[in-house]
């Protein structure tokens, strides 16, 4: 993915209906964004759907983009991100979570800001095994509590307690 002080100005362009930014942003962003949609849905079929939503939407809701809430590159991973996770809520799961080992999240399972956020890494490494795979694979594969509670045979509040413990223990080190 291009440098998000690239990204910006081209998505400044797309909010004015400038068709070449447009493409210009897909095509430095779409192989990364589709990335992000494929470890969400384990089919690059479906991922491709999500991608093509999700840059519609960018398409058409570029001038609510805003600086001062987040990176532009960040923006556009999250639209193409909840396309993703509402198709997952649509049609269900591809990937089992069976096919995860506790403490060991696989290749796929990357927390998608670690790129965008240096320090973000270093503190999801601060966080146990268990619960470093409980949040990725909530908040990037898009897993419920429920879910993750049934799949890894741990009770539902201790799942709910390692989340909500991980992020606020993710928010003080970033805070640091």
């Amino acid at each position: 993915m291009i440098d998000n002080d690239q990204i910006e100005p081209l998505l400044t362009r797309v909010a004015l209906s400038d068709r070449k930014a447009f493409q210009e942003l897909y095509e430095s962003t779409s192989a990364h964004l589709l990335g992000a949609a494929v470890r969400i849905l384990g089919s690059r079929a479906q991922a491709e759907e999500a991608l093509q939503d999700g840059f519609v939407q960018i398409w058409q809701n570029a001038s609510s983009y805003n600086p001062e809430k987040a990176r532009a590159s960040t923006w556009m991973t999250s639209i193409v991100r909840y396309r993703a996770l509402d198709m997952v809520r649509r049609t269900g799961r591809e990937t089992p979570l069976e096919d995860v080992q506790e403490g060991a999240p696989p290749e796929s399972t990357v927390w998608h800001d670690a790129e965008q956020e240096p320090r973000l890494q270093p503190c999801m490494d601060e966080l146990g095994d268990s619960q470093r795979l409980c949040v990725s694979l909530a908040f990037v594969e898009g897993y419920s509590h429920q879910e993750l509670s049934d799949r890894m045979g741990t009770p539902l509040g201790t799942i709910k307690s390692w989340i909500r413990r991980s992020l606020a223990q993710l928010k003080e080190c970033l805070e640091r």
